[in-house]
């Protein structure tokens, strides 16, 4: 088989086609990129893309240019959501973390309604396709449908967990702002970028580290609606469909088969007891899997040779078939990773 682009062989992996190689992405936080950037003597990401053949997927955003919602504390970042957020150090670096929740005190619909919700006017959707043409080789990804998230972070984890069981009224209606708001904005980037897109995110982090956040009834009575609404959307101009969902969030993979996502990421399999051959021999008909290199133990921890044989692993079970597998860290690599296994990953993907 002749040599395939970048976008073409991301593509086919997820349309269950032959490849010349099982494609390869990459998700990082800032302090992996400057220590691969120190590493190869480059200044710009995309050429550590190059350096480490990776084929990646390529975002790209309208800039936002309405007001923002200013909280209480003039020490954070606030965005057009009126999230607040600050930086938070850990291990090797700093993570902006959300520490200001505008609706977390809301006690009725009337709250809400008093909110100043965003308009998806302040958006400039024009600029899209200059930047999809930055990356004339490589799959396009635009859009983040993620109501639940959404929820978490208006009203606070805790609050957000409680409140399809104590709160329904208040839950119902700010699913129905949030999808509102995500149905307009995101119809308007996929008009202005028509042909250019190949991929968006309707996604969610409903698992937890052993098990669901909420039970699959909830699920069903909030939010399945909305993730439909956005499958549906997509599909409607010809896009596939990337499902982002952390930790074990098994119990859910039959429904968002069902619903019709093409691609299930991160695959946290240590979240949990996960079968990955099993997975594969279920799905794997429907669904491209993405990520799959353990974030927990194998990156940081583990030595070159087992980063190896873990490719190699998720290559004999998730890519069983040859295709339907794109190989990437299973979420961000945590600057505590050493180089030389990020180097093991991408040297054994292209074998």
């Amino acid at each position: 088989m002749p040599p395939m682009t970048s976008r073409e062989r991301i593509l086919a992996a997820v349309r269950h086609q032959p490849l010349d190689r099982f494609p390869t992405d990459i998700w990082a936080v800032p302090e992996t990129w400057r220590k691969l950037r120190e590493h190869f003597e480059v200044e710009d990401d995309l050429e550590v893309y190059d350096r480490l053949a990776i084929d990646g997927i390529m975002g790209i955003s309208p800039a936002y240019h309405g007001p923002v919602i200013q909280g209480p504390d003039s020490s954070l970042r606030y965005d057009e959501w009126g999230f607040g957020y600050a930086p938070q150090e850990y291990a090797g670096g700093v993570y902006e973390e959300q520490v200001y929740f505008p609706l977390k005190h809301a006690e009725s619909v009337a709250d809400l309604q008093k909110f100043p919700w965003p308009s998806p006017d302040d958006y400039d959707y024009p600029g899209l396709p200059e930047q999809a043409a930055r990356h004339p080789n490589r799959a396009i990804l635009c859009g983040y449908w993620a109501v639940f998230y959404w929820h978490n972070r208006l009203r606070g984890l805790e609050a957000s967990l409680m409140d399809g069981l104590v709160e329904p009224a208040i839950t119902r209606y700010l699913v129905e702002r949030v999808s509102e708001f995500f149905a307009e904005y995101h119809r308007r980037c996929f008009e202005a970028a028509r042909g250019l897109v190949h991929l968006t995110q309707v996604t969610d982090d409903f698992g937890s580290q052993n098990g669901l956040m909420i039970s699959p009834r909830i699920f069903d009575t909030f939010y399945r609606a909305s993730l439909q609404q956005a499958i549906d959307l997509a599909h409607s101009y010809g896009i596939l469909v990337f499902h982002h969902d952390d930790g074990d969030n098994r119990r859910l993979i039959p429904r968002l088969v069902e619903m019709g996502i093409e691609v299930l990421n991160p695959i946290q399999w240590r979240c949990g007891n996960w079968d990955l051959a099993e997975l594969k021999a279920s799905y794997g008909a429907r669904l491209c899997f993405h990520g799959g290199v353990d974030n927990q133990e194998t990156l940081p921890f583990g030595t070159p040779d087992e980063v190896r044989a873990e490719v190699r692993r998720l290559k004999a079970t998730l890519g069983a078939d040859g295709t339907g597998l794109i190989i990437a860290p299973c979420h961000n690599i945590q600057a505590i990773t050493p180089v030389e296994n990020i180097l093991a990953l991408y040297e054994e993907a292209a074998q």
